[in-house]
């Protein structure tokens, strides 16, 4: 059966494109981490973090600043650091920070030259 599972993830790994796939919440993606629990836990293990991850990785999240970076309260109460969180999610943020850096820059100008303006 371990190696049912693991057959069953490489072949997705195959089949579907990277580009394809939902991006995941977490660095190391669901698949990998099942496939690694999997190999080295055995079947029910990685069934086990089949159904973890399944729970864990859906929408719907929280992200919080905290002095050693952000951190991301998921659905289930579970939190995910920023060490732990994918790229994909650490974009985002970095995104909206900018967009919202831009758009505060983009006020304090046009405030700027309404007080300047004869």
């Amino acid at each position: 059966m371990k190696h049912s599972l693991l057959a069953v993830i490489k072949l997705y790994w195959t089949l579907v494109p990277k580009k394809n796939r939902r991006p995941c919440l977490f660095k190391e993606t669901c698949s990998q981490f099942i496939y690694r629990q999997t190999k080295e836990l055995g079947f029910f293990e990685g069934t086990k973090a089949f159904l973890s991850r399944f729970k864990k990785c859906r929408s719907g999240y929280k992200l919080y600043t905290t002095d050693d970076g952000f951190v991301m309260e998921l659905n289930d109460g579970s939190h995910v650091f920023e060490k732990d969180m994918s790229h994909y999610v650490l974009n985002n943020i970095i995104y909206k920070i900018d967009s919202k850096a831009c758009i505060l820059i983009e006020d304090l100008n046009s405030q700027n030259s309404e007080t300047t303006s004869p």
